[in-house]
Order: C-alpha cells, then structure tokens, then sequence
C-alpha cells in the first residue's frame, strides 16, 4: 500500500501519580502564531513492510508548536510550536536521558530517533556511547519514501516520556534522514514517535504504546486528543480530561488494529448522498486535513463550490463559512457532522477546502482518512483496550478563530 504520511502531531507527557501507582498523563499542547507555509508544500509517497510482509503506507503531516511549563502538581513536558506546521515534545533516550523532539503519530508505529546531525541543522541527536543502559540490536532499520530513504538501525535503550520509563526498548537509530526531504532540514522535531497498533510496527515487536500498555504504568489502556484551534490543546495517557468533551461517546468499533481504522458508512454533502464505494476510514492524528479518494473529493468540492488550485489543494469563497453546507460522515453507527466553519480553512482572507484527494490501491484502499479538521471538531479516544475509538464532541473556548494552514507536508510513515 502507497502511504502518504503527511507528519504531524503534537505531544508531551504529564504524569500524575494515583495510589495504586498508576496513572493519567497529560501533555498540553499550544499554538502561538500563524505562518503560510503554502510555499513549501510537497506531497509525496512513502512505503516500508513491517514484519508481517504489509507495506502500512497511510498519510500523515507536518506542524508546530510551543514551549510550556507547569509547575503545578502535575509535571508537564514541552511542546514546542515551529512555524504553525509542526506539533512535537520531548522526550528522552538512554541513561543519562538525552533528549530529543518527536512527532506522535498515530499513522506509524516505530519510535526513530537520529543519531546524525545534517550539516547546517540544529537538531538534536542520540549517542549510544554516551548511555550506560544501551543494548546493541544491529538490524537493519529503512522507510522509504518518495524522495529518499530514511534509515539507520535497531538499537535498545532506555527511553522516558514524562515520568513514564520503557526499560530497554527496541527503537531505531537513524543516520539518513534523506526521504523527509527539506521539511525535516528546516523543521524542529527529530525523530517520530508512533502510536499504532503493533501490527505494523516496521521490524516487529511492540509498539510504543503497546510497550507502555504492557508495563502497566497507565490507569487505562488509551490515550485521547483535544485539538486546541489556535487555543491550548491536549494529549492523555492512560485516560481523558472531562474538561475537554461535552455530551456522550459515540463508540465506533475497529475493523483493523492497525491504523486505527473503522467503518465507514455514508457521507453526505448538504443533505446529499454521495455515491462511492469507499467502506473504511481511518481517524488520524497525524493527518492535518480530510483526505479521500481523489473523484470523490472532487464531487465534494463541486458540491460546496470549491475550485481547484494546484497540487490538489482548492480554494473557496470565504463566505461560504457562513452560507456552505454541512459535510456528514458515518462511521460506524455515530453521524458525525462537520459544519463550513471546520472545514473550511481561513487565512487571513483566503480560504482553502481542509481536504484534498489521495488514492490509496487496494487491498488497503480505498480509504478516508479523517485528520485534524475532524478531530478539531472531536474529542477522540483511542481505546486500544477495549480496540475502538469513542468519540465526542470536543468544548471550545476559542470560536471565533478558524483552523491554521495545512500547506507543509512531509512524507512520513
């Protein structure tokens, strides 16, 4: 399957200490200004095999971040915000920890962190020789994407996010960052950090997640997103935040523990049924934007009055935020509707349609992938416990400002 991960999350841990020495971890994460990135955008392929033989390529993206600390009674670790494109926090690899910024993806399942610094670059790296818990695992490590390889190879170590510890932990070292092209030269993560299902983790063994939920340091087998729209946001380990969703969960089962994908039913534009065959979806952190289907996304575009630019992108008149109609989707037995307000993308005046079509070949495809746009809109838990996603309807502070550019794009896996 051809992946066009589109980079980006956000992330950092908090950790909260319960009596049964578990707990619920929080990482906030903030905006601070907003860059047009349109001159940098590149979509791309990109493609690895897991163990099993799959070739898990999904769509991902890029973001950004800023710095916060609360010295409260919960300890909070910095998220970082670059140019409004690249959301990432820190977390910290060996003994002593050495500390790198990571992207948390839920469209990968590989924890990669460099070990080589580009010339010119500030970006943080891993030494093996200055940890004292490192093991040697050698095997190769390689993702390829559309304009290169990113690999290096497999190593064990101690890696800390938070107060959370994942005692020698099979990761990859990377030396050739090549395949992310010139969105990881100016960007300020380092590596990525996955939060997929073990299935398609690139070299088998558990992921991320999967190790974390193993050691038992979590309250709860899951983690959920509150997407801040130019306002704070949120991720938690282990457990959710109240204060964040209003309403019931909507529960939507998995149809396949990989990228956390489930069943898609009708979608409809203004009331109208659009025909299709596309049967799944796939709710995703790590995707900035909608994206389906290429025909059925220009039927889409038709139908609300977008008009297209280059590189799939399309523009629509910013009056449509008032006047357009309300996209559906389906998945599971939950509607979910998304007004003209979420997905239609304002920049200081031009507005752009937070979708664009990808064609993803069978057998993985054809496939929608529901990123930011939708989980601005939606509180969203991954329950890798009971293996599906509850979702709400998110509590916003900040309304009158709308979704920030979606333009750098990275191919990550």
């Amino acid at each position: 399957m051809q992946n066009q991960s589109i980079l980006v999350l956000l992330a950092l841990l908090l950790a909260a200490a319960c009596a049964n020495g578990k707990g619920v971890f929080r990482i906030p994460v903030r905006k601070v200004q907003e860059v047009s990135l349109r001159g940098f955008k590149s979509l791309e392929t990109s493609c690895a095999t897991t163990a099993a033989g799959q070739s898990p390529c999904m769509p991902a993206q890029a973001r950004l971040v800023s710095s916060r600390f609360d010295p409260g009674k919960k300890s909070f670790i910095n998220i970082d915000d670059f140019m409004n494109a690249q959301f990432y926090g820190e977390i910290s690899v060996g003994t002593p920890g050495q500390k790198v910024k990571v992207i948390f993806d839920t469209g990968s399942a590989n924890l990669w962190v460099p070990n080589k610094k580009p010339i010119f670059t500030r970006h943080q790296i891993y030494s093996h020789d200055k940890s004292t818990t490192y093991h040697k695992n050698g095997t190769i490590f390689k993702i390829l994407y559309g304009s290169g390889p990113v690999s290096g190879y497999f190593s064990r170590d101690d890696v800390k996010l938070g107060e959370l510890v994942l005692k020698d932990y099979n990761f990859a070292e990377v030396d050739n960052t090549g395949g992310l092209g010139p969105a990881y030269f100016i960007g300020k993560f380092d590596g990525i950090l996955g939060l997929g299902w073990d299935s398609i983790v690139v070299g088998g063994g558990l992921s991320p997640f999967g190790a974390l939920v193993r050691s038992g340091q979590l309250e709860k087998p899951e983690f959920a997103f509150f997407l801040g729209n130019l306002e704070e946001g949120e991720l938690v380990l282990g457990g959710t935040n109240p204060d964040h969703y209003e309403g019931k969960f909507v529960l939507v089962p998995l149809v396949a523990q990989t990228y956390w994908e489930v069943a898609l039913g009708e979608i409809t534009v203004g009331g109208q049924r659009l025909s299709g065959n596309t049967t799944r979806a796939i709710v995703d952190s790590g995707t900035s934007l909608l994206a389906g289907p290429v025909r059925d996304v220009q039927k889409i575009a038709k139908l609300v009055g977008a008009t297209p630019l280059v590189a799939g992108e399309y523009a629509i008149d910013c009056d449509k935020i008032k006047t357009g109609v309300a996209l559906t989707f389906r998945l599971g037995d939950g509607v979910f509707t998304l007004d003209p307000v979420d997905y239609i993308l304002d920049q200081q005046g031009v507005c752009l349609l937070g979708m664009m079509g990808i064609n993803i070949p069978p057998p993985n495809g054809p496939l929608w992938i529901l990123g930011d746009v939708f989980m601005r809109k939606y509180y969203t838990v991954f329950d890798w416990g009971n293996k599906q996603l509850r979702i709400a309807k998110a509590t916003r502070h900040n309304t009158n400002v709308h979704p920030p550019p979606f333009d750098t794009r990275v191919v990550i896996e």
